[in-house]
């Protein structure tokens, strides 16, 4: 599968749509399983566990992730398209954890 075909850019297109939280939890619990949303929840806190410096021991331990996700995400983060790099500077302020 393609991330540029047409099936995924409505979803792209869909996910921008999206409002307000509500709307958000309300739209990916429809689309995803709750272990799916968990699974990506976790991949999410890893990144910017990473972009904190946290040892990727910790990360596992919090998030359950295994060495070899938390690796992938780590290559993503330093060079991927910069998605997350994006997103945990746009975010950084309204996160708690």
């Amino acid at each position: 599968m393609r991330i540029e075909d047409k099936n995924t850019e409505s979803l792209f297109l869909a996910i921008l749509s999206l409002q307000t939280l509500e709307e958000s939890k309300a739209f990916f619990r429809d689309l995803l399983t709750e272990k799916e949303i968990e699974e990506f929840s976790n991949r999410w806190k890893a990144a910017r566990m990473l972009s904190e410096g946290i040892p990727y021991s910790k990360i596992q331990t919090e998030t359950g992730l295994s060495s070899r996700t938390v690796a992938r995400i780590s290559k993503w983060l330093q060079s991927g398209k910069d998605g997350y790099k994006l997103m945990i500077n746009r975010t950084h302020h309204h996160d708690d954890s």
